[in-house]
């Protein structure tokens, strides 16, 4: 998805759920915009306050443990513990990609919180690094009951492995229980997503499949998790047919459109985004529905919309793990958009409200690499590493020390990326991005181009276009290379993403066919989206 603007952003639907028009859920006008905008990076001070000194109510009482209600949530909670981590955990999918929930639907658990989830707080919305609030009773209740839970709510390492193990004990006493093997498919998906434990992924399909086969009819939270397992082994088109079923089958439940975003993304379907994200955003406008809304506003060149939907969120935001995956969005838009101290800050804010967000490290290696701290960069991009393997990280270290001269330590990287390819295949998963990438930059480019062709055959998204083109340049077909180039970036072919990497590429391509005045300007282009922008592909 980019950010070119285009005709079809004005389209009906574009702007009328969460745009600058005056229709739609939201109508937001653009000084409302402003004012948020200006919330989120500047810090409206008592929005702040109420965070940072702890003087509301619900921080009161999870900080300073005075109220019963703490002892009550620490010392053994009771009916609602376990249904409150399933329900953030199925139905939907989400913050940055991935996090599968499902809604539960009967057969409720005894899964629980453990002590040292239960107090773990950081990092609260519109304060990064102020003291997070924890989920208030009533917000822990009504994500039990509720049919289809808040989308997008991101479940922390403990309470994954807690609901595992509930719902593994669950469907051995009662193998006939579809719901339960629908949340045990869900949170085996999100534990693979949050540790890079990607043999979960085989045991997630055997437990959706198990709960489709028991209830083959009106078993939307079974067809949901297969949509999410699907995007998250980047099975794009699988990922479409699985969410359009369960579209079909509930066509108000919102969180099979959050799944569907995905898919669209990545078969390069950007009509489709938009009608599907306006079709989100008027079932619901929740955290994670402003999330994605974010997400797409961002990719279409709206960044004052993009960051008012991120505030929005964020407000909205109710666990630890929950606000570190919104940071990490917020981070990540504000490298892209060239502000490495903001984006610094942020990840900085994600780590201290969840201390396993991989993701956060990663980019605050990637800020320190690329503005010269290049020793904490490394040190940062090894502490993701440990926490949840990744190719794509892994394959950004051994970068990194290959630009410090350090030739020994990027090869044995790069052995690092060609394992974690081979077991993500074994368990279903598609790196033929990452694996691309490896071969074009670091090893054969003929190989890379044979992998990527194929991979445009099946899944012809923007990630593939540009990562083609750059493998046909490196393999010396500039010519070839620079239609797919286009395709990346130029929105009347479909270049939907306002990507500096991806104008970056386009304009090396250029230099190599003697364009040099195209080449010149794009890299301008690429400069003014994030002037930080490393040189190398």
């Amino acid at each position: 998805m980019s950010g070119v603007m285009n005709e079809e952003s004005a389209a009906p639907g574009a702007d009328a759920g969460r745009g600058n028009g005056p229709e739609g859920g939201a109508g937001r006008s653009r000084d409302d915009t402003a004012a948020r905008v200006a919330r989120w990076r500047d810090g409206d001070a008592g929005w702040a306050a109420r965070w940072r000194d702890g003087r509301a109510g619900r921080v009161t009482w999870w900080r300073d443990g005075r109220a019963g209600r703490v002892t009550w949530w620490r010392g053994g909670a009771p009916w609602w513990r376990g249904r409150a981590v399933a329900g953030a955990l199925v139905g939907c999918a989400v913050l940055g990609g991935g996090v599968l929930v499902v809604a539960p639907d009967g057969g409720g658990g005894a899964a629980g919180r453990d002590d040292a989830g239960a107090g773990r707080v950081a990092g609260a919305p519109g304060a990064p690094g102020a003291p997070a609030r924890g989920p208030g009773v009533a917000e822990v209740r009504a994500r039990a009951g509720a049919g289809v839970l808040a989308a997008g709510v991101s479940v922390g390492s403990d309470d994954v492995a807690v609901l595992v193990a509930d719902r593994e004990k669950q469907v051995r006493t009662r193998p006939r229980d579809s719901a339960a093997w629908a949340v045990l498919g869900a949170a085996y998906v999100e534990r693979a997503r949050r540790t890079g434990r990607v043999s979960d992924l085989p045991r997630a399909e055997t437990a959706l499949r198990a709960s489709l086969r028991l209830r083959p009819r009106g078993n939307a939270d079974a067809l949901d998790g297969m949509t999410a397992l699907a995007n998250t082994r980047r099975d794009f088109p699988a990922a479409l047919r699985w969410g359009e079923r369960a579209v079909a089958q509930s066509p108000g439940r919102w969180t099979s459109y959050a799944l569907l975003l995905d898919a669209y993304d990545g078969l390069g379907r950007y009509k489709a985004v938009r009608g599907t994200l306006e079709r989100l955003l008027d079932a619901d406008s929740g955290p994670a529905a402003q999330a994605w809304a974010a997400r797409v506003y961002w990719d279409q060149g709206r960044r004052e919309d993009a960051a008012a939907a991120l505030a929005d969120a964020a407000a909205g935001a109710a666990t630890p793990a929950e606000e570190a995956a919104l940071w990490v969005r917020a981070g990540e838009l504000a490298w892209e958009r060239g502000e490495p101290a903001e984006a610094s800050r942020y990840f900085t804010a994600a780590t201290r409200a969840d201390p396993g967000a991989a993701d956060a490290l990663a980019g605050r290696g990637r800020v320190l690499a690329a503005t010269g701290r290049t020793a904490e960069g490394v040190r940062a991009y090894r502490a993701a590493l440990a926490r949840r393997p990744s190719a794509r990280v892994a394959l950004e270290l051994g970068e990194l020390y290959a630009s410090l001269g350090r030739v020994g330590a990027a090869a044995k990287q790069y052995g690092v990326v060609r394992e974690l390819v081979r077991r993500s295949a074994a368990a279903g998963v598609d790196e033929a991005l990452v694996l691309g990438a490896l071969e074009a930059d670091h090893g054969d480019p003929a190989k890379a181009v044979r992998v990527l062709r194929a991979e445009w055959r099946r899944q012809p998204g923007l990630k593939v276009a540009d990562a083609l083109g750059w493998a046909l340049h490196r393999a010396g077909s500039h010519e070839e290379a620079l239609e797919y180039a286009r395709r990346a970036t130029d929105p009347a072919r479909g270049g939907e993403v306002r990507s500096a990497v991806y104008v970056h590429h386009r304009a090396e391509i250029e230099r190599a066919l003697g364009l040099t005045a195209s080449a010149r300007r794009h890299e301008e282009e690429a400069r003014r989206i994030n002037p930080h922008l490393r040189r190398e592909g």
